[in-house]
């Protein structure tokens, strides 16, 4: 299994970037797809998640500014992140698990994360 995070880089505050996510080796489409995020000295929390269903789950930080969506056919996760603020800055992380769940310690596998930086 394996998953693999793009489209990472350093942008201004207030602009938008778009992370993907392609699986192989699992049918994402029976998986829910999520991607959390780790700043520097900090924990790694959730941001968002979506159900093979589409059912949706965000965390506050990234409600009205992100957007989590699947192509199941392409088997990839999207995060459109839009307003994006310098405190977004982190790692971000993919993740599948059969279950909706914001428990990343549930999460069974994980890509290798992509650098987002926001400037002020």
């Amino acid at each position: 299994v394996q998953l693999q995070a793009s489209g990472g880089g350093l942008v201004e505050a207030g602009g938008s970037l778009r992370l993907s996510c392609a699986a192989s080796g699992l049918a994402s489409s029976s998986y829910v797809m999520a991607w959390f995020r780790q700043a520097p000295g900090k924990e790694r929390d959730f941001v968002a998640a979506v159900s093979w269903s589409g059912s949706l789950s965000y965390s506050n930080a990234v409600k009205g500014r992100f957007t989590i969506s699947r192509d199941n056919a392409k088997n990839t996760v999207y995060l459109q992140m839009n307003s994006l603020k310098p405190e977004d800055t982190a790692v971000y992380y993919c993740a599948a698990h059969p279950l909706l769940t914001r428990n990343q310690n549930a999460y069974n596998y994980w890509g290798q994360g992509t650098q987002v930086t926001v400037s002020s």
